[in-house]
């Protein structure tokens, strides 16, 4: 139930201006989204090699991918966790402690020892370094969002919603091109000797930078108004559970598509182009960053069609779209020259994007500010513990049917599929979609 305790006095420092809260927020995300997709490439094509030497070619690849599911099983303990802090402390100080751990773990992952330097040492904290990551990432990605749109004016929300979103394209092209940069300037024994470190250690630097932009923003009006108005929920999640399970549903079937499409393009589609088809490994980068630069650009254009037409129609128009191209795409890939190659990684990011641009926009307009926090981060989370098993899953798969050339059209088809019936879900939802408004748009005049 809402507390009633006596609450601190109103807020008296102006709520800092929307623009520059939804930029802040992206350059967190952008962080996170860097750490992540630097260990993505990191462990299709170092993990199994250095950390995982004696399982073997075939064995060290699936316990590379391993390591990647293990950050996402752990998410939804960081989104309980996280969640009760955004939803009972606040957006803003939750959020420097989840970029800390990210940063951090991801600087250390860097001087981990390898397997020939310690045996194995170096992968059991590899795999505890992951689990810190996963439960940083637990309650990150629904306080960014919140962070933006609850500085917004409702008319403005899913626009702002969006912008968090740019960090994962940023994030992307950052970890890419540090890559190529050091696969053209080292030799492949340096890279595996030392070269991989890099990346991670450039985590720290970058830690510093997002902590200085969350740290000079102001608090949310709406959690001031949850404070002053003694409405808080002593335990959100709870709340969370008896009074929207059915959004809950809903909003994790939205995320599968915008999260899972990452995880099977940037990871396992690097592996299997390289491994299988025979792309070089710099035309894979070369492609996924094409595609990621892009994104920055259609990414707001999504952004602001949400705005007009709502988050849930342009998430499931992007879920249509994928679900058309899944199987030709992979059909294409088959026999690809570079140009083809990256047509199939641009067509294949943006479809999706569409989903993963409208995301927050969605997930806000199903659930009411005193346990909002909550509730986008487990939604989100579960909807990421799923998607951290396509590589295994699809890898699994390919090596089921003899790596057949439709096996990763499957797994894109069912993320598709489930992502449109959710997001067709979330649109008949328009009472809560009109309450949620509602309530933001009261607080968010009266705080300002």
């Amino acid at each position: 139930m809402p507390v009633t305790t006596a609450a601190p006095a109103a807020h008296t420092t102006a709520p800092s201006p929307a623009h520059r809260v939804a930029w802040a927020s992206m350059v967190g995300t952008s962080l996170e989204s860097f750490d992540f997709y630097v260990f993505a490439y990191f462990s299709a094509f170092f993990v199994g090699p250095l950390f995982f030497e004696p399982l073997g070619a075939t064995g060290a690849t699936l316990a590379s991918f391993t390591t990647i599911a293990v950050a996402f099983v752990v998410r939804p303990i960081g989104a309980i966790v996280f969640g009760w802090m955004g939803d009972r402390l606040g957006r803003r100080a939750t959020l420097l402690w989840t970029v800390a751990i990210m940063g951090v773990a991801t600087g250390l992952i860097g001087v981990l020892p390898s397997y020939d330097q310690a045996g194995w040492v170096g992968a059991v904290l590899l795999v505890l370094l992951r689990i810190a990551q996963g439960i940083s990432l637990g309650g990150e990605w629904g306080g960014s969002i919140l962070l933006a749109t609850e500085h917004s004016s409702p008319v403005k929300r899913a626009f702002s919603a969006a912008i968090p979103q740019l960090g994962s394209p940023v994030g992307s092209i950052l970890s890419a091109a540090v890559f190529i940069v050091l696969v053209v300037a080292l030799p492949s024994d340096q890279l595996a000797a030392w070269g991989w470190r890099i990346p991670f250690l450039l985590a720290l630097p970058l830690l510093l930078v997002s902590l200085y932009l969350r740290w000079s923003i102001t608090e949310t009006p709406v959690f001031t108004g949850l404070v002053a108005e003694h409405r808080r929920e002593r335990v959100p999640v709870l709340t969370m559970f008896r009074e929207r399970p059915l959004a809950l549903v809903i909003a994790v079937g939205s995320a599968l598509l915008g999260i899972g499409s990452y995880s099977l393009m940037n990871t396992y589609t690097m592996n299997y182009g390289s491994a299988v088809l025979g792309f070089s490994y710099m035309n894979l980068l070369t492609a996924a960053t094409i595609g990621a630069l892009l994104q920055l650009v259609t990414i707001p254009l999504f952004g602001a069609w949400a705005s007009r037409i709502g988050s849930a129609k342009v998430v499931a128009w992007g879920a249509l779209g994928t679900l058309v191209i899944a199987f030709p795409m992979y059909a294409l890939l088959q026999s690809a020259d570079f140009g083809v190659l990256v047509a199939m990684m641009v067509i294949g990011g943006i479809l999706p994007t569409m989903s993963w641009a409208a995301l927050g926009g969605l997930m806000a307009d199903l659930f009411p500010d005193r346990f909002r926090y909550s509730a986008l981060s487990f939604a989100y989370a579960i909807a990421a513990t799923v998607s951290g098993f396509v590589p295994l899953v699809t890898s699994a798969l390919g090596a089921a049917t003899a790596q057949a050339w439709w096996h990763p059209g499957i797994v894109l088809a069912a993320l598709s599929a489930l992502t449109l019936v959710s997001a067709l879900a979330a649109g008949r939802l328009s009472t809560h979609a009109t309450e949620a408004t509602r309530a933001t748009s009261v607080t968010f005049s009266e705080a300002r």
